[in-house]
This record gives structure tokens, sequence and C-alpha cells, in this order.
């Protein structure tokens, strides 16, 4: 009976693609990585399909997406798309508002740039040129967190990562995310945190090119009151160039390779001999 109380919970995992550009070789692996981790351990493998960035996104590329997924001999749930989940993302950007955890920014890219701001691990950290400015309504505003004072309301915070152990939460290498966009409802942070909680994932599985952003991501369930997941950050695919599959750089589409005829499911397991070999 106490083995039975100690055995951990059958694992949900999620993929949760932008509908900006045709799936990848990446994507696949991605894919198939959550779906393996959820189906071994007798979870849920669930598709999420992030369609909020605005005029980037394609509806019809969803559907691709789905084709791609069972050519590669994937079976999912599928949970509702980011675009029904917007008022979500305001009530929560409004907590952390009224908190004054997240302050208005009106800089451009060139403005950070000039104000010298030095690099991070997700591009150029703020510098907090816009901290105590205020709101400037004849401008368009970002929101960022403001880190310091959220860690000072959190205390120390850790996750745990599969594959790399217990994490300390250190957002010295990000500084101020934004978390509301200029033109979007929600970044990729604010987003994916309270998507992930809503859909009861219990196991984020991605990149390891994402892995800095769990920082932040733990920051806001502590701040927001959301349960805690445990993460699996994988090693990438990458090109002959030693770079990563990547939309912008044209990598080749799984739809362009299941219209040609090869055979999905084999692919799949070529994937899953590579990840291997990758040791993740």
């Amino acid at each position: 009976m106490a083995a039975a109380m100690n055995r951990p919970s059958p694992p949900v995992t999620r993929f949760a693609p932008s509908p900006n550009g045709p799936l990848h070789l990446g994507h696949a692996l991605s894919a198939i990585v959550a779906h393996d981790l959820a189906k071994s351990g007798g979870g849920r493998f669930l598709l999420r399909i992030e369609d909020i960035d605005g005029p980037r996104s394609r509806p019809e590329l969803a559907d691709e997406f789905r084709r791609d997924l069972a050519w590669l001999g994937l079976e999912w749930e599928e949970v509702p798309a980011q675009s029904t989940r917007i008022a979500t993302y305001a009530a929560a950007a409004e907590t952390l508002r009224a908190r004054g955890l997240i302050y208005p920014c009106t800089c451009t890219r060139s403005e950070i740039e000039a104000a010298g701001a030095r690099p991070g691990l997700e591009g150029l950290i703020y510098p907090g040129t816009c901290k105590h400015r205020g709101l400037d309504l004849a401008r368009p505003a970002a929101w960022r967190l403001d880190s310091a004072r959220a860690l000072a309301e959190t205390g120390p915070l850790a996750w745990e990562d599969d594959l790399a152990g217990t994490q300390a939460v250190d957002l010295s290498g990000l500084g101020d995310v934004v978390l509301v966009r200029k033109d979007l409802p929600a970044s990729y942070h604010l987003a994916v945190t309270l998507d992930d909680a809503a859909d009861g994932v219990t196991l984020v599985t991605r990149g390891a090119d994402l892995f800095a952003a769990s920082h932040v991501h733990r920051t806001l369930q502590a701040l927001l009151g959301l349960p805690v997941p445990r993460w699996h950050h994988h090693a990438l695919l990458t090109d002959e160039t030693g770079q990563k599959l990547a939309k912008r750089r044209g990598s080749p589409a799984l739809a362009e390779r299941r219209l040609a005829g090869e055979d999905g499911r084999m692919l799949a397991e070529q994937l899953r001999l590579r990840h291997l070999r990758l040791g993740t």
C-alpha cells in the first residue's frame, strides 16, 4: 500500500508549435521526446497550437502539423489553442501589474542597444531605462518583469530538470524580461507558463536552447500560485554547420518529406536513435 502511494503520477507532456512556419526535424524530435516520455510512463501527450503571433500565424499550418504528427506515428490529445486564452493572459498581467511586479517599457531594440545593454542568456539584458519612468501613453509599451522585486517577494526558488538536476532560480543572466509584448497579448514566458498550468502539464519537455527560460517560468509559477512541473531539456539537432535547425533558416519541412512519400515512422525511429546517441 505504501509503495503504491509513493508511485509517481503518470506524466502529462505537451508539444506546442506555433503556426508561423512548417515543422522541421527539430520539431519532430521535440514531439517524439514528449510523446515517448508520456507514453512510457502511462501518461498523456498533449498538442497545443500557439497561435497568438499576430499576422505571422497561419491557421492552415495547424492542420499540416496534425498530419505531420500522425505521419510520424504519434498519438495525442489536443487542448485549446492559445487564441482562446487571451483573457487568462490579461488577467494574470493585471494581477502582476497591481502588485507592482511589472512595469511599462517603451524602448525600441535600437534604444536598448544604444544604452549599452550587455549580452545575456536570451539576447541583450535590458538596462532598466524605463523602470522608474511610468507609462507614456503616446508610445506603445511592453510590460517587463521587475526581476529584483519578484525574487524579493518569492525568496529563493529552485526547479528540477530530469537531466541537469536541481537548479536554483537565477535571473541575473536574463534581466527584466518582457511578459506582455507591445504587439501581442502575452510573451512566450507568460503564455506558456499559464497554458502549461491550465493543461495540467507535469513534465515540460523542450530543447536545451530554452533552458534559461525555465528560471523565468519557475518565478512566475511562484508569483501566480501555479503548480510546479518537472522539466526535461533535450539536446538539439544541428545542421552541417553546427547550428540548430530553425524555420527562419529554411530547415527542410516535414511536410515536404511526407508528401514525397518518405516513411514517417521510420524517420521517427531514426530520430529516436539520434536522440539516444546525444545522451538525452
